[in-house]
Order: C-alpha cells, then sequence, then structure tokens
C-alpha cells in the first residue's frame, strides 16, 4: 500500500482522517503515500519497540509524545526483522540523535525501509479528535503524493476497515524456527536438553518474547500461524503458547480451533493479547472493537488475583467480552476474569479454574519496559511443573 521515495525534510506533508479532518506538516521518512488505521501511543519512549512489533501491521502510529527520535536507532532493539507500522506521526523530531548505541537517525531508518511519515502536526489535537471520533482509517501524503484534499479523502475511504480484517498470516514465520532455552552461564543450550519445550503458534510474535521464555530454561519451537494442531503436538510440547499478532480476532478461526484441542488435551497454555483474545473466543466469548484501543508503556492494570496494580505495556485495539462480576461456566470448565485495565475496565486476562491455561491482554515481555508483569512467564513455568508433577 505505500509507495516511497527519498525526500528532503521540508518537503510538505498531509495527513486526512477518513471523516474528513486534515493536519498538514512535513514529510518524515520516505516521501509518497500510505494507508491505514489511525491509532495513538503513549509511550514516552520505545519508539524502535513500537515500530518493529508486527501488532502494528497495517497502523499509522500517532505518538502522544512530543520529542520522537531522541537516540536513534540502534541493531539491538528491535522486535522484529523490519518496520510494521503503515506509517509514523510526530511532533518534533530530533533533529540530531544522541545515544552511544545508535547507529543512524530515525528519519534516516524510516526512509531505509520505505516508511511513509509526517511530522510538525499537532499531535495533540490529532490525539484528542481520535480519542472523541475512535480510530479510523487514515491516508499520509506527502511530495507528488499530494493532491486536493477531496480527492485524497475519497482514496482513504477507499481502504478496508480493521474490523474483519485478517492478518496474522501476513505477518508470522512462514517456516518453524526454534529459540534454544540459555543455560545458567548464558550460553545457550543444545536442541532437546532444555527442562521445557514450548510450542509457541506465532500470530505475530515479538523477539523478546521467546527470549523471555528461554530466560526460564524453556526451548520455544515457533510455529506459523496456520499450524495445525498435528504441528503443535508434533513438538512433544510442556506447554503452548499463543502470541500477540494484529487483525481481528474474531476471523481467526484457525487459531481457535487449535487452542480448543490444547485445551481437550489440558496441555498449559499461555496467551498473550491477540492469544489472549483467542482464548476467549475457544472459552465462548465474544470479541469487540475498543473505540480507540489501549497502545503504550504506561496502562495501569490490576492482577485481580493478588490485589496488585501492574504499570504494562499494551497494543490493542479488540477485546474480550467476558463478565467481570462472577465465574463463568465454559466447555472446559470454570473461567474468570484475572485482570482488569484500571482505567476503562476492559477485560486484561483470563484464567480457566479447572485446568493450566490462563492470558493476558498486554506484554509482559516489555521490551522498552515497564518489567511489573514478567512474573507471567514464571506462572507459565509453574504450571508447567505442576502439571509434570
Amino acid at each position: 500500500m505505500t509507495t516511497s521515495t527519498k525526500g528532503a525534510v521540508k518537503t510538505p506533508a498531509v495527513l486526512v482522517l477518513e471523516d474528513g479532518r486534515v493536519f498538514r506538516g512535513r514529510a518524515y521518512g520516505a516521501v509518497g503515500e500510505t494507508f491505514g488505521e489511525a491509532v495513538f501511543s503513549t509511550g514516552m519512549t520505545g519508539y524502535q519497540e513500537t515500530l518493529t512489533d508486527p501488532s502494528y501491521h497495517r497502523q499509522v502510529v500517532v505518538m502522544t509524545a512530543p520529542h520522537v527520535g531522541n537516540t536513534g536507532v540502534n541493531d539491538e532493539d528491535p522486535e522484529s526483522q523490519r518496520i510494521w507500522v503503515a506509517g509514523y506521526v510526530v511532533r518534533d523530531p530530533a533533529r540530531v540523535p544522541s545515544n552511544w548505541r545508535s547507529r543512524r537517525s530515525l528519519d534516516e531508518e524510516l526512509r531505509r525501509q520505505d516508511v511513509v511519515g509526517i511530522s510538525g502536526v499537532d499531535t495533540r489535537a490529532l490525539t484528542r479528535h481520535l480519542r472523541e471520533r475512535g480510530a479510523m482509517r487514515v491516508g499520509v501524503f506527502s511530495g507528488d503524493a499530494i493532491a486536493p484534499d477531496a480527492e485524497l479523502l475519497a482514496k482513504v475511504q477507499a481502504q478496508p476497515q480493521m474490523k474483519g480484517a485478517n492478518l496474522s498470516a501476513e505477518v508470522a514465520t512462514k517456516e518453524t524456527y526454534v529459540v534454544p532455552a540459555i543455560g545458567p552461564d548464558g550460553e545457550a543450550l543444545p536442541i532437546g536438553t532444555a527442562r521445557f519445550t514450548v510450542a509457541a503458534v506465532d500470530l505475530g510474535i515479538k523477539g523478546m518474547t521467546p527470549h523471555r521464555m528461554a530466560e526460564r530454561g524453556i526451548e520455544v519451537h515457533v510455529l506459523p500461524a496456520t499450524a495445525t494442531a498435528e504441528d503443535v503436538y508434533a513438538v512433544d510440547p510442556d506447554g503452548v503458547f499463543f502470541s500477540n499478532g494484529p487483525g481481528d480476532p474474531a476471523t481467526a478461526d484457525g487459531p481457535v480451533a487449535v487452542m480448543q484441542e490444547v485445551l481437550k488435551r489440558k496441555t498449559p497454555l499461555f496467551g498473550i493479547c491477540f492469544g489472549n483474545q483467542i482464548l476467549g473466543r475457544a472459552l465462548g466469548f465474544g470479541t469487540y472493537k475498543l473505540k480507540y484501543g489501549h497502545r503504550g508503556i504506561n496502562q495501569p492494570v490490576q492482577d485481580r488475583t493478588t490485589g496488585k496494580v501492574e504499570v504494562t505495556a499494551h497494543n490493542h485495539g479488540f477485546a474480550v467480552d467476558a463478565p467481570l462480576d462472577k465465574v463463568s461456566d465454559t466447555p472446559f470448565g470454570r473461567a474468570e476474569v484475572s485482570h482488569v485495565c484500571l482505567n476503562d475496565q476492559v477485560v486484561e486476562g483470563l484464567q480457566l479454574l479447572d485446568q493450566p491455561a490462563f492470558s493476558v491482554q498486554y506484554h509482559p515481555e516489555a521490551a522498552a519496559g515497564p518489567h511489573d508483569a514478567a512474573y507471567l512467564f514464571d506462572r507459565f513455568v509453574s504450571l508447567m511443573e505442576g502439571q509434570r508433577a
């Protein structure tokens, strides 16, 4: 959807929302045109992890922090092999990055990967608009792509909606690969010698997720989004994991069927973000699209099993429709909401009470921080230990 070429800092650019609101600024990154769903991220840092998170596929990310790019781009922090955002919107980009790990500026990296962006936009006004009207389709145009506003609006309104989008297979691995467990000395263990083996269904997995498991002595076999139950159990797993990812969970019938088979076999199960929505559907709950979603690294969530409040990293536009005030009967036993967002009471976690399965809507691996929820990986280990015992 993106066509782009290299451009200059002063090249004019325009952002057009599907409801007709227009913001003008300057090209940032590649010059051309791009389309997606306009969403905002409230993180003050971690922009490199945001850009490379596959869950942002087909989304144009508006940064609420005014200064972006201060620390440049390094080669250690990406969460995947490429930038996945469809477009990038910032207010005041850094002119000169300053960090000892920086290898190039953010502007250079966006150009290198042909990501069209816009700077000089009043992102506070844009964020307020999205909060009031909801996430919506958007186009960013610069250079020769600029045309009369009515023509650009028609292009935006011709784009597909995020609701109903089936995107996981577009971002997931095509071939199975293995992330070896890490031993006490910090070295990778030989394949087949780890404490536990986990089959991880990649729906848009971030690199830090299998690393967090590897740190706990888990050998992770990462499978494509199209993996079947037979593929999962060919790994002979001690546990099964379902990752984060983009798109509408209502379209993910394949992963739901696989998870239901895992639940039938009572294999320890852990899901994150999209994986939480898949668990919700597998248990018989519905899902729905949030007005503007949760995105950023500063969202307060309460673990209702302990009463603890965590500051957490989020990136989701859909949520599970499950009752907060009671234990629910499901085809796989009793289930309850284990975590809830304190901002709006959105379901942020589920757990089964009669077998070893749980999930959270947020991102406990949180490479950019915070790390309040890292204990969830230990909880997964405990489930596998209990099942083995």
